[in-house]
């Protein structure tokens, strides 16, 4: 089973051509969303969890590609932290993966919808010391004062 790839455009002074299998290009916009700050992280399958669970860290995932007759078409899936100005991050998402693309492999991104999962609230550090469940407050038996 072939795979889609892109022809890239060339100088008319090269043969031959340059394709390029369109999973880059997913992993591509993939990392360039992730790198946007207030990015927590992209929607993944659970085939892709489960990858990830033993290990295998996978890229594209939460991306969409759609090749139309102008460029290219990329839906992303992300969820967001907790506190960040959505429509300011979602711009900077979509800037992102069209400057990442186009700086790579020249292909003409026309358009990038940004889907937002969710947000994600900080990681709360727990207050409860596992060692010391009661507290400092418990009274503290004593060795040997057995009655």
């Amino acid at each position: 089973m072939a795979e889609d790839t892109i022809i890239l455009n060339q100088p008319t002074n090269v043969s031959g051509s340059t394709q390029v299998n369109v999973r880059v290009l997913d992993i591509i916009a993939s990392i360039a969303a992730q790198e946007v700050e207030g990015v927590s992280h992209l929607r993944g399958s659970f085939t892709e969890r489960a990858r990830e669970a033993f290990g295998r860290r996978t890229h594209g995932k939460g991306v969409e590609l759609t090749k139309q007759a102008d460029g290219l078409l990329i839906d992303v899936y992300v969820y967001l932290n907790y506190g960040v100005n959505v429509p300011r991050v979602a711009q900077k998402i979509q800037a992102r993966i069209k400057q990442q693309i186009a700086a790579m492999t020249e292909v003409i991104v026309d358009q990038v919808n940004v889907h937002i999962g969710g947000l994600v609230p900080e990681k709360v550090v727990s207050a409860v010391d596992p060692n010391n469940l009661f507290g400092s407050d418990v009274l503290k038996v004593e060795e040997g004062t057995k009655k």
